[in-house]
């Protein structure tokens, strides 16, 4: 091994994303066993317990390879949130830092990947009785209050979106500032790794390549008994909890077992809106991510994945 692979690490974070089956786990644990790392996962469904088979949940043989955090730490009734996870993750990565070793972040979850690169919670604290106040309102109700609250209008708010005047409404009362505020003091705050030198790769493959990996995997994870593993789910309340319900695999296993047997076209609608998801992320990485190089997943040299620096 090279000198430089043994260099005392910084404070610095190494970001593997892409799509969902693009092949990040591989990359993420030779990177890792090659350059001292342990792997911090932003992965929203690797949180929760039990979750295994339909989120591709790194096997025990795997985790064994390099150590790995925030993963299997919530019941799956336990909403996760992405203050909750900064906290959590910077914790890790200080602790990570301290022993010597790197920080390697992998997943493809654009909210709490975002979380390493801009701000994306406001500091706001909700209380409980405001949400429930706010949340037994009608979405006219809630837009009829909002502007009542602010008379020189509201911004870029999309009024005509439920979730977001829910969001504004309930931030707006709780902090006694308009949107337009709120807004403006957003823009101003640091991300929460502002402290950290952060670089992103993004791992990525030719389309049919990629469609090919979604079909295979689907079809592994059906023979893996993906439709037991929901089953198991259900009466341990993964329906109370929206994100992990309406994960693809699992929304349409539980809308299957709610109505009957799973039919017979279960596993191709599971493909479809894989490729649909896959479809969404590579906009959102367009989008919403700063400039970053993107390698193919076919000939991408894990040596040299972050730069020659290492």
């Amino acid at each position: 091994m090279s000198s430089n692979a043994l260099r005392t690490p910084g404070r610095v974070i190494r970001i593997l994303t892409g799509c969902t089956a693009v092949g990040k786990t591989e990359f993420a644990l030779r990177w890792a066993e090659r350059f001292n790392a342990e792997i911090l996962s932003c992965d929203s469904l690797l949180f929760y317990r039990g979750m295994d088979i339909g989120t591709a949940k790194p096997t025990r043989e795997e985790l064994s390879r390099v150590p790995h955090h925030l993963i299997d730490i919530c019941d799956v009734t336990d909403q996760m949130d992405v203050t909750r996870f900064v906290a959590a993750a910077r914790e890790v990565a200080e602790s990570i830092v301290a022993r010597g070793r790197r920080v390697l972040v992998t997943g493809g979850s654009g909210f709490y990947l975002k979380s390493f690169l801009a701000p994306v919670a406001d500091g706001v604290e909700v209380s409980a009785e405001i949400r429930d106040r706010v949340r037994a309102l009608t979405h006219e109700e809630a837009v009829k209050e909002l502007r009542a609250m602010n008379p020189d209008g509201l911004g870029r708010l999309d009024a005509a979106n439920p979730r977001r005047v829910v969001r504004a409404l309930e931030r707006c009362l709780a902090s006694g500032r308009t949107v337009v505020e709120l807004a403006e003091a957003f823009a101003r705050q640091p991300s929460a790794f502002s402290d950290w030198e952060v670089r992103l790769v993004r791992v990525d493959r030719d389309r049919p390549e990629l469609d090919r990996r979604i079909v295979a995997r689907v079809s592994a994870m059906m023979a893996a008994g993906l439709v037991d593993e929901v089953r198991r789910l259900i009466p341990l309340g993964i329906e109370r909890n929206p994100s992990a319900a309406s994960a693809i695999g699992y929304r349409e296993i539980i809308a299957a077992l709610n109505a009957g047997p799973p039919p017979q076209g279960l596993e191709a609608a599971i493909c479809r809106n894989t490729q649909g998801l896959v479809k969404k992320q590579r906009t959102w990485f367009r989008t919403q991510l700063p400039p970053h190089p993107a390698v193919n997943g076919d000939s991408a040299d894990v040596e040299t994945l972050f730069g020659r620096d290492d």
